[in-house]
C-alpha cells in the first residue's frame, strides 16, 4: 500500500500501467471528450468540491478528468471493495493529481473509512454510485448536509434507495438520477452489464455457455441485457421474476419464465440482477444441481443469501481465482463467483468504454445541471431534462458516423396539432 498527500492506493508505482489504460479508454469516449473540451473553457464547476463514490476503473478516470477540467476539486473513492483498478488509483493521485482513497480487495473498515475521507473534503456535490456517500452522509455526517448543493446517482440500487429516503421525508439535498436518463439505462445496463458479466463469469471460470441452462434473476434493462447475451452464446435461458408485466415481456422475449424455486433445480448458472436482497436462499441451494455457479451483477453483496450457504457448506475451497466452492453435506458443490459482489468489476473489467461514454457525460452533465440550478431544486429525486438526453445521443451518433433524419416543418406542425385527421 502505497499513501500519498490525502490519498490512499495500493502502489504509486503502477501509475505509468494506470496512465497507459486511461489513454486506451478516452479513445473510446468522444462524448466525454466533448463534454471535457467544453468544460476546459466553460468552467461550469469553478470553486466546487466533489466527493465521487464510484468503480475506479480507466473510463472513471476520464470522467473525473472532465470533472476536473471544469473546475471542480475533485476526490474520489471506490464504490465496491473489488471494484477498483489499482492501477488507474496510482495514475489518478501521481499523473492527473486527484487524491483517491480505493485500494482492490480492501476490507470493510477501510471502504467506509475512505467514504470518510471523501466526505472530509466537505463536498458541494457528491457523485454516487450506490449511494453509500449519500447514506453516511445522513446517518453519520449530518452537519455536512448544509454545505451541499445537491448530488448524483448512476445505479438503480442507488436510485432505489435515494427514492425510498426522498419519500421518508429523509433526503438532505437534492438529486439528479443519472440512471434514469434513457442514455444510461437503455445502453449502459443492457449492452454493458449483458457484455461485460458474461466477460466476469467466463474470466473467472472458462465454462461454455452453449447448451448451459442460465438463470437471470430480474428483467430490467440489466437483466434483459444478460439474458440476450447468453442466449447469443447458446445458453437455454430461464428468467426468474416478481414483476408481472416484466414476466409477460421476458415470456415473449422467447425466455422461459419460472418461479426460482422452480428454476433452482434445473440451473447450471445462475446471475442475479435485481437490486433486492436473498433473492436467491437457503432452500434454493438445497435444490441444485451438484457444480451449479452462483454470481450476482447487482450493485451490492446481498442477493444471494450468502451466510445461509456458508453456514450449510461442510467445507470452503478455491478451485480457481475469484471462485469459492461450497461443499455440502450430500456431496454437492456450488460455486459462488467474485463473493457475490459485481462479478463484471470483480471478475473483469466493468462495462466497454464505449458505453460509459455515454453514462459518463450524464454524470458530468448532471453535475453541472447541479452546479447551475441548485437553488432551484427541493430536496428530491430528478431526472436529467430531456434536451441532455436528446444531445448526448446526438453527439454519440456522430462520433460512430451515423446521420438520422429531423423532421420537415409540415411534419412538426402535424405532430403538434390536433384539427388534421383522416
Amino acid at each position: 500500500m502505497s499513501t500519498a498527500a490525502d490519498a490512499d492506493v495500493r502502489n504509486l508505482g503502477l501509475a505509468d500501467d494506470g496512465a497507459r489504460r486511461i489513454d486506451w479508454a478516452d479513445r473510446q469516449m468522444p462524448v466525454l471528450a466533448a463534454v471535457r473540451e467544453r468544460f476546459e473553457l466553460d468552467r461550469p464547476l469553478d470553486g466546487l468540491r466533489m466527493a465521487c463514490c464510484l468503480h475506479v476503473t480507466s473510463e472513471t478516470a476520464n470522467l473525473v478528468r472532465t470533472l476536473a477540467a471544469g473546475g471542480a476539486e475533485v476526490v474520489l473513492c471506490a464504490s465496491n471493495p473489488l471494484s477498483t483498478q489499482d492501477e488507474v488509483a496510482a495514475a489518478l493521485v501521481a499523473t492527473y493529481g486527484v487524491p483517491v482513497f480505493a485500494i482492490k480487495g480492501e476490507d470493510a473498515d477501510t471502504y467506509y473509512a475512505h467514504i470518510a475521507a471523501a466526505i472530509d473534503h466537505r463536498p458541494h456535490i457528491t457523485m454516487d454510485d450506490g449511494a453509500d456517500v449519500i447514506g453516511v452522509l445522513h446517518k453519520d455526517r449530518r452537519e455536512h448536509l448544509g454545505e451541499i448543493l445537491g448530488g448524483t446517482e448512476e445505479t438503480t440500487t442507488g436510485v432505489i434507495r435515494l427514492k425510498a429516503m426522498e419519500a421518508a421525508g429523509e433526503l438532505g439535498f437534492p438529486i439528479v438520477a443519472v440512471n434514469e436518463s434513457r442514455t444510461k439505462h437503455l445502453f449502459d445496463n443492457r449492452y454493458g452489464t449483458g457484455q461485460s458479466t458474461i466477460d466476469g463469469i467466463l474470466r473467472a471460470t472458462n465454462v461454455l455457455l452453449a447448451g448451459r441452462t442460465f438463470v437471470v434473476c430480474g428483467y430490467g434493462w440489466c437483466g434483459r441485457g444478460l439474458a440476450d447475451r447468453a442466449r447469443g452464446m447458446g445458453a437455454h435461458v430461464v428468467v426468474v421474476e416478481v414483476d408481472a408485466v416484466r414476466a409477460l415481456q421476458a415470456a415473449m422475449d422467447g425466455f422461459r419464465v419460472a418461479p426460482i424455486a422452480d428454476a433452482a433445480k434445473i440451473g447450471d448458472i445462475f446471475v442475479t440482477a435485481t437490486g433486492d436482497k436473498h433473492v436467491i436462499r437457503a432452500e434454493h441451494f438445497g435444490a441444485m444441481k451438484d457444480g451449479a455457479i452462483l454470481a450476482n451483477t447487482g450493485h451490492f453483496n446481498v442477493e444471494i443469501e450468502i451466510p445461509a450457504l456458508r453456514d450449510m457448506a461442510d467445507s470452503v475451497s478455491a478451485p480457481r481465482p475469484g471462485v469459492e466452492g461450497f461443499e455440502m453435506p450430500d456431496g454437492r458443490r456450488l460455486f459462488l463467483l467474485a463473493e457475490g459482489r459485481l462479478v463484471n468489476l470483480a471478475a473483469a473489467e466493468g462495462h466497454p468504454a464505449a458505453v460509459m461514454d455515454m453514462s459518463f457525460a450524464n454524470q458530468a452533465l448532471a453535475a453541472e445541471h447541479v452546479a447551475v440550478h441548485h437553488a432551484e431544486l427541493e430536496h428530491r429525486v430528478y431526472t436529467l431534462p430531456p434536451e441532455i438526453d436528446d444531445e448526448i445521443a446526438r453527439l454519440k451518433l456522430a462520433a460512430l458516423g451515423i446521420s438520422i433524419d429531423s423532421l420537415t416543418e409540415e411534419q412538426a406542425r402535424y405532430l403538434a396539432s390536433w384539427d388534421e385527421g383522416t
